[in-house]
């Protein structure tokens, strides 16, 4: 009986064998049909494209201004140029971005509901960042006031069209913003050019220490000044300056002031002896960033007053 059970066995397994392989050819007629509908389909897109002229859109960054910059914020546009190859308008659904540096983040958010790219047309989408410092320097710590960071903009830009539905156009672009810092200000000393007691021309000679990691092009000053608890008033900067990057410069300032004013403070200051000023006001400076506008100041400060021989004084004024 064993020897007539074998070949029962044997044809068994050679029927699975031709199952097996029936099957396999069911599978790779099933592929292939779907693969030819998938080309199909393709074709079919890229002959409606043709035909009607649709097209993917294309997006890049055009730019990246910071028309705002001070002590406190950095105000950014990002420019996006979007170019738009269909026939008919296509709306900007989203827009994603993220500032970051170093891969931290700064900064991040959704603009919805963008506009619209005209049919066979270009447009500039202006996307308005504020990058907050307090914010910067709470969350990070050894982000200094005075440096330089480098940063990334990472923007995602997403569009409906007709044909490709829901489109996202990633783009990205890198660069370095400061974080500023405001000079220190003192007044080394009081320099009279012609001394009465009705008017008195004298200059300032002021000493400005630039603690950023970045040059400032000093053009302008707007301050006022008390010398012994009276307002002296300003004066304009006579010439344009450069206050180098983590260094001290030196300035002269014209004023005219009228010592009789002074009261019993003016015996001090002929007598030379040490007067007590203030100063408050800001600087407008040129930075490899744009314009600012940055605050001095100077509480409770001690400078001396120097006369010429001529009206009485030593004229023992040091060269810097």
């Amino acid at each position: 009986m064993s020897s007539s059970e074998n070949p029962e066995i044997v044809e068994r397994v050679f029927k699975d064998k031709d199952k097996e392989e029936n099957d396999d050819k069911k599978d790779e007629q099933k592929g292939g049909f779907i693969e030819k509908v998938k080309d199909f389909i393709h074709d079919i897109g890229e002959k409606i494209e043709e035909t009607i002229g649709f097209g993917k859109p294309t997006a890049d960054v055009s730019g990246i201004h910071i028309p705002h910059i001070n002590l406190e914020k950095a105000e950014i546009v990002v420019d996006v140029l979007v170019k738009n190859p269909n026939p008919i308008p296509i709306p900007l659904i989203d827009i994603n971005y993220l500032i970051e540096s170093d891969g931290r983040k700064l900064l991040s958010g959704l603009i919805p509901d963008a506009g619209t790219i005209h049919a066979h047309g270009s447009e500039t989408v202006k996307i308005p960042l504020n990058l907050v410092y307090d914010d910067i320097k709470t969350t990070y710590h050894d982000i200094k006031p005075g440096s330089i960071i480098p940063y990334k903009i990472k923007v995602d830009l997403i569009v409906d069209v007709p044909v490709f539905g829901r489109i996202t156009i990633p783009l990205e672009k890198t660069g370095e913003i400061p974080i500023p810092y405001k000079p220190d200000i003192d007044v080394e000393k009081i320099h009279f050019q012609r001394f009465s007691f009705e008017e008195t021309v004298a200059v300032l000679k002021l000493k400005l220490e630039n603690k950023n990691d970045f040059d400032l092009g000093l053009n302008s000053l707007d301050y006022d000044l008390w010398l012994s608890d009276v307002n002296v008033g300003g004066a304009e900067l006579e010439k344009s300056a450069t206050l180098a990057k983590n260094g001290i410069t030196y300035i002269d300032l014209p004023i005219t002031f009228r010592p009789k004013d002074f009261g019993s403070a003016l015996w001090d200051m002929i007598r030379g002896r040490g007067t007590g000023y203030s100063m408050k006001g800001n600087i407008n400076v040129d930075t490899p960033f744009g314009a600012m506008k940055l605050p001095i100041s100077k509480e409770g400060g001690t400078t001396s007053l120097k006369k010429n021989k001529e009206d009485g004084g030593d004229d023992d004024e040091d060269e810097d």
